[in-house]
């Protein structure tokens, strides 16, 4: 008969050929491309075809869709890899840009110096107050609770403190 005729790599080429239209819709499924998902059953070719030690296989044409869904899987991974290390490396590139250059720095650092040092004038309750409200986004009604005054206290101490602030940072720039 002509199964008995034929090689093993004949017979796993036959399937290949009547299985290649089926595997790649299947790999298109997984890879997401047409033109991939014909890289990976090309891939699954050499693997099942023409392997350098055929393994014994009980059921070939299963054994093909597997050999393909893993390939169509790895290439996923490493297009999906390769996009998060571009999209890191873009946002690299933008947080480099965005970084200040040296003088603005200089200045930042010598506008926060002028805060600290307008903050260090204030009393320690509305000191407490503006950084409880400014820095740690606390409501008037936790700052009065925690320094034992009232909600509207506490919100004059912060208006008084931003308004310190604001003046010793004008005359600064005069």
């Amino acid at each position: 008969t002509e199964a008995q005729t034929l090689t093993d790599s004949e017979k796993r080429l036959r399937i290949y050929m009547e299985n290649r239209p089926a595997l790649v819709d299947y790999a298109t499924l997984i890879v997401g491309s047409r033109a991939s998902a014909e890289d990976a059953v090309q891939e699954a070719y050499f693997r099942f075809v023409a392997p350098p030690k055929p393994p014994a296989i009980k059921s070939p044409a299963f054994y093909l869709f597997r050999v393909v869904r893993n390939i169509a899987i790895d290439m996923a991974r490493r297009v999906a890899s390769e996009a998060r290390r571009e999209a890191l490396y873009a946002r690299l590139i933008e947080a480099e840009a965005r970084a200040p250059l040296p003088e603005d720095a200089a200045i930042q650092r010598e506008a926060l110096a002028l805060v600290q040092a307008a903050l260090d004038e204030l009393p320690e309750t509305t000191r407490e107050a503006f950084r409880l409200k400014r820095l740690d986004g606390e409501t008037f009604a936790d700052i009065g609770a925690r320094l034992g005054i009232s909600k509207s206290s506490a919100h004059r101490l912060t208006q008084e403190a931003l308004a310190h602030i604001m003046r010793q940072l004008h005359e600064q720039h005069r």
